[in-house]
């Protein structure tokens, strides 16, 4: 199995339990790890024969853009997403993390980081 990585994904969104969080938003980052076979496409140099980047990316920020009170939330439903559009994909894990929370203090981020493992102990 080979490791596929996004890093860094950057968005504005509208996660949180305090009304603001709901209606100003604020910066979020999403760190998306993902194994899965890739044999066929490092030989033929094939799109079609591997996880395509972009459709990983736009699937994250269409779930980043649904509102929720909750990280773990969130987490849960790209890890879903991710393992219902790409059956290839054995194991994954997100980090998503909320930039400069309001929690009354200097403060750079709070994240969670969820595993596929964890959908699959609960029966998803």
């Amino acid at each position: 199995m080979s490791v596929i990585s996004l890093q860094g994904m950057e968005f504005y969104a509208y996660h949180g339990c305090f009304d603001a969080e709901q209606v100003i938003g604020t910066r979020f980052t999403v760190d998306l790890m993902l194994e899965t076979d890739v044999q066929q496409a490092s030989q033929t140099d094939n799109l079609h024969q591997t996880v395509n980047y972009l459709t990983v990316y736009q699937m994250v920020k269409g779930e980043m853009a649904q509102k929720s009170h909750l990280l773990e939330h969130v987490a849960r439903r790209i890890l879903t997403k991710l393992m219902q559009q790409f059956p290839t994909v054995n194991y994954a894990e997100v980090k998503v993390a909320k930039m400069n929370p309001p929690l009354g203090g200097k403060l750079t981020s709070v994240s969670i980081t969820m595993t596929t493992e964890e959908l699959d102990a609960y029966g998803e």
